[in-house]
């Protein structure tokens, strides 16, 4: 995992809101795919890092979140 400065994510990407992540605020996630890795940022604060992962490690971590 790594963490990319803010504005150093390819601008040009699609960032996705969660389907969990109501209009009243809250807790809000947005994901974006690159080739093999995996973008995820506070969509209430863009300014902050995003974190990226690879996409076997998504894979796994999406499954066990369905889990749960």
């Amino acid at each position: 995992m790594t963490t990319d400065q803010a504005g150093h994510a390819p601008s040009r990407m699609s960032w996705l809101k969660s389907s969990y992540s109501g209009t009243s605020g809250g807790d809000c996630v947005e994901v974006a795919t690159a080739s093999a890795t995996v973008h995820v940022r506070d969509s209430k604060n863009r300014a902050l890092p995003s974190i990226s992962v690879g996409a076997e490690q998504w894979a796994a971590f999406v499954g066990f979140a369905a889990d749960q």
